[in-house]
């Protein structure tokens, strides 16, 4: 397999990792933990983990430049921290599906901004994709015909939502440029944990994983199998494609929540959401194209 097929292949995997988070979330919803508490287990983790992982493999992946340490504010806080908090506050003045359309604005921003930032090529068949991700994101998460208000404050908070998730793939890049994809992960988790620690009434947090082993299992898959994994594959897939095309290719997140949502929920599949579905494998393909550049 071509490197560029194999970049879009781990974009892939982390958008299909990313997709099951709902698993996770709602069980430790279950045990008590609001949004930013799930959020601050992710990153604690991840964290943790990578650091003890680094110090025994690789003690050199943990050594950044000082003058460095603005990417991972980057990808920490003002990406993790900042599209988090935005993302929860748009779930509870919107409609879920309305946030998470709001939210997957991202992949047109990011296209927009790798246009003037790292002079990327907006071709017709990146476009395309782009139109077919967005139309089948629109359409998985059930907006169209949907119920619930819809506020400007709502709408331009979810917009939020959509930009900070987009700052990733910026500064993901960026950073991507001078660190390994494990050094990248490893900063942007410890910064997001340290920033939203103050907030997150960690006392709570070992409350809860005090329930049992399963309640630690849950936060530990958490924080490895669908954070600590798929940012490191998409960071890797970051360094061998450009960040507007694995932006869009990551839209296979929501068609994954749809489908786990379907076999693991009990959620219907409506005709619209298997449209979307459809619209969002074709985009990945389309992106996964050689003469995709």
């Amino acid at each position: 397999m071509d490197t560029r097929r194999l970049a879009a292949l781990t974009v892939v995997i982390a958008a299909a990792l990313w997709g099951s988070i709902g698993i996770f979330t709602r069980f430790l919803n279950g045990l008590g933990l609001d949004s930013v508490q799930v959020t601050e287990v992710r990153c604690m983790v991840t964290a943790v983990v990578l650091i003890v992982f680094l110090l025994i493999r690789d003690r050199s992946l943990l050594r950044i430049a000082p003058k460095d340490i603005w990417l991972f504010i980057g990808t920490g806080v003002c990406s993790i921290v900042f599209f988090n908090v935005c993302y929860f506050t748009t779930i509870e003045m919107l409609t879920l599906s309305a946030a998470s359309v709001l939210l997957y604005t991202a992949p047109c921003m990011v296209m927009l901004m790798s246009v003037v930032i790292f002079k990327e090529r907006l071709t017709r068949l990146k476009l395309l994709a782009l139109i077919a991700a967005f139309g089948g994101c629109v359409l998985t998460t059930g907006i169209i015909g949907g119920v619930g208000e819809i506020t400007a404050a709502g709408i331009l908070i979810g917009l939020g939502s959509g930009f900070g998730y987009a700052l990733y793939s910026i500064f993901g890049r960026l950073a991507a440029d001078r660190y390994s994809a494990l050094t990248v992960t490893a900063y942007t988790f410890i910064v997001a944990a340290v920033c939203l620690l103050p907030f997150a009434s960690p006392l709570e947090i070992i409350s809860a994983a005090s329930e049992g082993w399963t309640a630690i299992a849950a936060m530990l898959l958490l924080g490895i199998a669908v954070t600590l994994v798929p940012y490191a594959l998409y960071t890797w897939g970051l360094e061998r494609m450009e960040p507007g095309r694995a932006s869009v290719i990551a839209f296979a997140e929501p068609m994954v929540a749809t489908i786990i949502g379907i076999a693991v929920f009990g959620e219907v599949l409506t005709p619209a959401a298997l449209a979307g579905i459809v619209l969002i494998l074709a985009s990945v393909i389309l992106l996964s194209r050689p003469d995709a550049s």
